[in-house]
């Protein structure tokens, strides 16, 4: 029981778990359980870091490009994720002028932001046959000129219905105008969704593709706060731009800037999906049987080696950011990372299992000057380096040889998985709550006592974007932290579920700023406290929905990477349709509630108990990843 991870009674080494740092003459596992020595590391520090996944030989692998490269992908997708995302928030601060300017109810225009989530999750599940078949690439591209083309529509449909001319009461041709293009608004925000889907679903999906176990962790706090975060600062500049130029402006401007985007995803990104040797693939390795001490067995050729477990004193770990990774040269197959034994060609991944070579204790072990005798095998050939010009095409390949329907389907049966429905819940709910009070709050402050314009209620949001500012830092300092330090006090052997203690700051400050925001509200109603205050209970709570966003994200990605995907395809869905349902009955529920302090403390209460789920989760994470390995629930129903 490392750590309070329960070990699985079945496999000696299930998928997820991995040598984080080692000496990597060691023997490893493999994919299919056989003996791997001589594994690729990042030697930047004191002591190797092994590299999981570990990369190929071709230079057109995602992990063999320089550091520079990966990272300018990921901060193109990423600003191009904020501008797509910040269609979401974008009307919050302009109920009043648009419920005014379309002659329409709040809810109604509560719902042109339900009905953008909703295209966004309905557009996620058929984009996932999609991604896992050809790649990214293309998605990226046509969810940018979705984006482009709807945002135009939008914005031409809001300024037309808002410039028609009705009087109280009236209900001739102009009322009938007003709803047909508030109908067309409705269109173009469903639209909208569909564009920014590929951005929710799989930027995190591409920090899998493009960097190691220990490279993730800033990156992944990064593009969560540019999905999950950025947004928040989109309704203090959407308020200021309605009051000057008029609330359809805000289309126009994100029309302009995905335009800048589109160049720079079609010049600069190419495709991170790899089709990668099974074999290379560490954090998805199983091998059968059961452990015995602290001792691992490997089968070898027909044989067990056992090895001790290292003490761990020796290990070190490479700066979070991966400023050390020594990722420089483009133009060689890990020019940097091979000749980790002195004199000693490295030999192939998978080392031949008819010839055994038992390492001796490492204690005792000493650098070898003769290289092993190996039997010889067929030197697999890896294509040249593709131009530049040929890393635009939309398409290199099939990434998978599984059919498009059965792709389809796999979320759907996926929700039954417990990790699974686990990071629905901790990612889902606190982003439905961040909806629902955006929308509490635009109405409060629109209406009695403050009586807000546009650009006032705008401003509000800076409590929002300052708290998604404090989560991504809380995350990028202390998730890779928290995940080295747990590892090396697991003697080496990294586990997944070191993730979810992530979830113990989403705890606290979501806790925080749910409780808080009702009894705040309430006291502002009654003009016993500035407006200052609900403000930074909202920041709290959003700062405990970025934290909870890396958190599941970090674990779903490390622990089942090869269903990354369809993992976060599952949260998108749920967390968009459960966003819409909010927005559907969220001013209903203030309405009809004395006050609104009973209605945020179970919404409080809720946000708790499902966090408190991450227990079970972190105890037996372990053994679940080991039961879904054995029994397969996609093979059982004919999806894989």
């Amino acid at each position: 029981m490392g750590l309070g991870v329960l070990e699985d009674r079945v496999l000696e080494h299930v998928p997820g778990t991995t040598r984080y740092f080692d000496d990597p003459n060691q023997p490893q596992i493999a994919h299919d359980g056989r003996q791997t020595t001589h594994l690729k590391c990042d030697t930047s520090g004191p002591d190797p870091i092994i590299l999981v996944p570990q990369p190929s030989d071709d230079p057109n692998d995602p992990l063999n490009w320089p550091l520079w490269k990966r990272d300018l992908i990921t901060f193109i997708l990423s600003m191009t994720a904020i501008f797509a995302t910040a269609l979401g928030p974008v009307l919050a601060a302009e109920t009043i002028q648009i419920s005014t300017g379309l002659s329409t109810t709040f809810t109604n225009t509560a719902l042109l932001t339900g009905y953008f989530l909703l295209g966004c999750g309905v557009a996620a599940f058929f984009f996932v046959p999609s991604g896992r078949i050809w790649g990214k690439r293309h998605l990226f591209i046509l969810g940018t000129l979705i984006l482009i083309g709807s945002s135009i529509w939008g914005g031409v449909s809001a300024r037309q219905g808002s410039l028609i001319s009705l009087t109280p009461g009236e209900t001739g041709p102009a009322k009938s105008q007003k709803a047909s293009y508030y109908k067309s608004i409705i269109g173009a925000r469903a639209i909208q969704g569909v564009g920014c889907a590929p951005f929710e679903s799989l930027i995190n999906a591409a920090v899998g593709d493009l960097y190691f176990v220990h490279q993730r962790g800033v990156r992944m706090a990064f593009t969560n706060l540019a999905v999950f975060g950025g947004a928040f600062f989109t309704p203090i500049l959407a308020g200021k731009i309605s009051e000057t130029l008029g609330w359809w402006w805000n289309f126009w401007f994100i029309a302009i800037f995905c335009a800048v985007c589109l160049v720079l995803i079609v010049l600069f990104v190419p495709e991170t999906a790899y089709r990668r040797e099974a074999g290379l693939n560490l954090d998805l390795a199983a091998a059968g049987g059961a452990e015995d001490g602290g001792r691992e067995k490997v089968g070898n050729g027909g044989q067990e080696i056992e090895r001790e477990e290292h003490s761990g004193d020796s290990e070190t770990m490479v700066d979070a950011s991966g400023a050390r990774d020594t990722s420089r040269d483009s133009s060689g197959p890990s020019s940097h990372l091979k000749d980790q034994v002195p004199d000693v060609p490295p030999p192939p991944y998978e080392q031949n299992v008819s010839q055994p070579s038992p390492p001796p204790p490492a204690e005792a072990q000493e650098p070898r000057t003769q290289p092993q005798p190996q039997r010889p095998q067929q030197q697999q050939e890896f294509p040249k380096k593709v131009s530049w010009v040929q890393s635009m095409a939309l398409f290199n390949g099939r990434k998978t040889d599984d059919t498009f329907w059965k792709l389809l389907l796999r979320p759907l049966v996926l929700f039954v998985q417990p990790a699974f429905l686990w990071a629905c819940l901790i990612q889902g709910t606190l982003i439905g709550w961040t909806v629902f009070i955006g929308a509490i709050l635009g109405a409060m402050f629109l209406g009695p006592p403050l009586w807000w314009d546009a650009e006032k209620t705008g401003y509000a949001y800076t409590g929002a974007f300052v708290g998604a500012i404090v989560g991504f830092l809380i995350s990028g300092i202390l998730s890779d932290w928290s995940a080295k330090k747990m590892t090396r006090m697991n003697k080496g052997v990294y586990e997944p579920e070191f993730r979810i203690v992530m979830v113990l700051p989403q705890l606290v400050l979501g806790a925080i700023g749910l409780y808080g925001i009702g009894y705040a509200c309430e006291m502002l109603f009654k003009g016993d406290t500035p407006v200052e205050v609900p403000i930074m209970f909202f920041g709290f709570e959003v700062a405990g929905m970025v934290v909870g966003a890396v958190a599941s994200s970090l674990y779903i990605v490390d622990a089942y990477r090869d269903l990354s995907i369809e993992a976060f395809t599952c949260m998108i869905i749920f967390k968009n349709i459960f966003s819409f349902a909010l927005t559907w009955k969220a001013f209903d529920w203030v309405v009809q509630a004395d006050t609104v302090v009973p209605l945020f403390n179970g919404v409080g209460s809720v946000h708790i108990a499902v966090c408190l789920l991450s227990v079970p989760m972190y105890v037996f994470g372990k053994r679940i990843r080991s039961f879904w390995h054995r029994h397969d629930l996609l093979k059982a129903t004919g999806l894989k």
